[in-house]
Formats: C-alpha cells, structure tokens, sequence
C-alpha cells in the first residue's frame, strides 16, 4: 500500500484476511522515516509476526507484505517473503515461480551480488537492483512518452518514475515462469511497482492512497473502486497517482470497477470458521444465481452475458465443460444435467489435461470453463488453447472481472460473493444450480416441451 494511513498495520490486517490460503511464514516491509527499508518476517503463524512488530514496531506511509508457501528454500524467517535487492535500494514480495531462476541466480553472484535466502524471489529483487544500476537518471517513460503519469482521475501529475519503471521492465523480460509481484524503493518513498503474469492482481483505488492486492478481499472495507491487472500488464502507483503500463502496447487506459464485497462479507458473523459461514450462505447464495433468470411464462431460463445469438446456440451440437477440482465435480453434475434435458453430448475435461491434449473437436463444439475465482491456472490455459484454435468459449465463474471472465467469449457470474472457506461448498451449489439453468435454457432450444418444463 502507499498513502496516508501506517502500513505495517493495514498490512498485517491484510494478511489475516487471506490466510485461509495457507502459508508457512509471512513479513513486511516498510520505508521508514528515515528513508531505509525496514523488513520484518517470521516463519510460523501471523500472530509470529505481529508479536515480533510488538516488540519492534516499523513506521511507514508505503510498504508490502506477504504470505508465503515454500517452493525453493524451506519456511525458515530468512527465506519468508519480502525479500531485500542490492544493498537495500528496493524490496519484494512475489507470488508464483521463476523458472530460470538458477543461470539468473549464478549470473548475479559473478557481479558481486550477495544472497542471503534459498528463494527464487530473492533473484527478482537483486536483478531489478543491477537493472536500475544500469539506467541513466533522465530514462524516459517505457511507453516512449515525456514522463507524465496520469492520475487516478485520468488527468496527467507531476514527476516521473521512469528508472524504476524500466528497470523493473528490464527485469521482468529475463524471466521465465509466472509472478504477481509488488516492488517498492527505498529513494522514491510512495512509489509502489505491481505487475503481473500468470497470478492474478487487483490495485485497490482510494482516496488519497493506493493497494495492492492478491485478491480483493483484504480491500474490503479500505475502498469500493479496484482495478484488475490483466496478463503482462505493470502499475505504477503513489498515494494520489495510477498508471497502468502493457509490456507491449506501452501506456494503456484502466478501467476502475466497483467492488462489490463489504467488510461484512469477509468477517465471521459469529460462525466458528469460514466454511460453517458459507454453508449457511448457500440458500441466498442459491437465490443469487436464480434471480432474474427464470422465465416462468416461457418456462426456462434466461441469460444476459453469453454473447451468442438463439440461432448460434441452436447450432451447438456438443459441449465441453472444463474445470479443476470442485468446480470439475459440479461439470460432472451438469453432464448428467444437460444430458437429460438439452440431449446435447457432454464432455467433462479436467483441465490440467485439456490444455495439453489435441482433442478431436467439431466446428459446433461450444466450451465452458467452470471456475470459483475465475484465476485457475489450468483451466485459464486450456480455455486459452481452445479459443485459439477458434472455437466459442463461455465462462461460469464467480469474480467480477477475474481472468477468465474477461478472456471468455461470454458467460455467466455466480453471485455468490466471497467464498474463503477451503472446500467450496456455496460456489459449487451455484454451479450446480446455472448448469441446471443450461440444462434447461437449451432443452427449450430444442425439443423441450412446456409441459415437461414446468413438470
């Protein structure tokens, strides 16, 4: 985060709200009054961290912090995220896997970098630090421009982060895998730098400050306006400023989107934990994903985001429904669904295999890749494969604005809110029950009769 309010605490309150992902160790860091970067992180439980900030407490307006799962390097303080680049001139937290992170790492240490952690984030952070090194102090902008950043209003501001911004653009295209990762400076105090590949990142839009976010529930509460980072895109962000940078395309216009979560979405409401809390959410949830999509005159359903026209529709001979995990049980329910009253072929992939098989498909095969965050690598990947080779594809997904909701021909949201509980349970109903909605919707289409409709 980078604004008004002291970041450690907003931090640490931030992590709390996603540790239903799981980590083994978390840490922040802060640019102090002094101007230095100061880094605190435990292995163990959030509660490690704040009692080690109890003891030693860290000031500062801009900060990041992070929870971590152990790929490279054990859950050990030294290899909890963030993580220090060159003598401390930045820092980083990062998510996801750099896979060329041992030549980079060897390539470092020969220029005189010294590493600390087993971790490949830890070669992020010295390798935006030598980048840097290596830019002149009047670079200008990465887009080709003058240097003016625009505001979060859309008008242009004062000043320029241009070394940093092509610094961590020189950085970014050594390396191979995927990151969501945020980087602040120790010389430019308020300036954060997020950019993403492959890990999904929300910049939270307030007054006055600015976050960023994994996920959008630890902005509950902070702010009602975010802006989702789409793949290979770059934010440059200061308390009062946004820019949003393509890899490719240099300086693109974002579009700020209402959250539509509150705090008390995200809060126990006084259930013993999360997955009891959602378990009793499934009959509004339930209603959610039903209103407004029942045509009882007509007797089926009604969708307003496939994009497809009737005629389309009627053309779609075979469906291939593709998903992971939970979301991969409620497409084998909606087989069995769509089967009995569209008597349309269904096939249900898993998509960790769908994205690396070569399927025989027909030209009036439509896909539907089912997903809770709308972020599932492999089902991102496989719906990615089979638009390429041409083919409709529609999404049911419950994000707003996720990855997939935006790459997917069309689709259908869920409503369901937040769902931070580890086993789906009002996410997979909701799925359940819109696919039970297709079932209907096409049986219509076809040869559904209203009688049996209504029966």
């Amino acid at each position: 985060m980078s604004g008004f309010r002291e970041a450690a605490e907003f931090l640490v309150q931030g992590l709390r709200r996603l540790e239903y992902r799981g980590y083994d160790s978390s840490g922040v860091a802060t640019i102090a009054a002094d101007g230095a970067i100061r880094v605190v992180k435990a292995a163990g439980r959030i509660s490690q961290l704040e009692e080690l900030l109890a003891q030693s407490p860290i000031g500062g307006k801009t900060g990041i912090g992070h929870t971590r799962w152990a790929t490279h390097g054990a859950a050990t303080d030294v290899n909890a995220h963030p993580h220090l680049g060159g003598n401390g001139v930045l820092a980083v937290a990062h998510n996801g896997i750099v896979e060329n992170f041992q030549p980079l790492k060897e390539r470092l240490q020969r220029e005189g970098y010294v590493f600390r952690s087993a971790t490949d984030t830890e070669v992020i952070a010295h390798l935006i630090a030598s980048c840097l090194q290596d830019q002149p102090p009047d670079t200008m902008s990465a887009d080709g421009a003058s240097g003016d950043r625009m505001s979060a209003d859309g008008t242009s501001g004062d000043g320029d982060y241009a070394p940093q911004v092509a610094a961590v653009q020189a950085a970014l295209a050594q390396l191979r895998g995927t990151y969501g990762l945020v980087v602040v400076f120790r010389d430019q105090p308020g300036l954060l730098i997020a950019a993403r590949l492959g890990s999904p990142l929300v910049v939270g839009v307030g007054a006055g400050e600015h976050f960023v976010a994994s996920d959008a529930s630890p902005l509950a509460g902070y702010t009602d306006k975010i802006v989702y980072l789409a793949e290979h895109e770059l934010a440059v962000l200061t308390p009062n400023s946004i820019r949003v940078l393509h890899r490719d395309q240099g300086h693109v216009p974002h579009s700020i989107r209402q959250l539509e979560i509150g705090s008390g979405d995200i809060e126990l409401g006084g259930c013993a934990h999360y997955m009891l809390k959602e378990i009793f959410e499934q009959p509004e949830t339930i209603r959610n994903a039903m209103r407004g999509r029942l045509d009882t005159d007509a007797a089926t359903a009604r969708f307003g985001g496939l994009n497809l026209t009737p005629q389309q529709l009627q053309g779609v001979k075979r469906f291939l429904l593709t998903a992971c995990g939970t979301s991969w049980h409620a497409a084998l329910v909606g087989e069995y669904q769509i089967e009995a009253l569209a008597r349309i072929p269904v096939e249900v992939e898993y998509a960790s295999e769908l994205r690396y098989r070569n399927p025989p498909l027909d030209s009036d095969t439509l896909l539907f890749a089912i997903t809770q965050s709308g972020e599932t690598a492999d089902t991102l990947a496989a719906l990615r494969e089979i638009k390429r080779k041409g083919y409709p594809t529609l999404a049911i997904c419950n994000v707003v604005g996720s990855t997939i909701a935006q790459e997917a021909d069309g689709g259908i949201y869920l409503h369901a809110g937040p769902e931070i509980g580890v086993a789906s349970t009002k996410a997979f109903t909701s799925q359940c029950v819109v696919l039970a909605m297709l079932a209907l919707y096409f049986g219509r289409l076809r040869h559904l009769s209203f009688p049996r409709a209504c029966g």
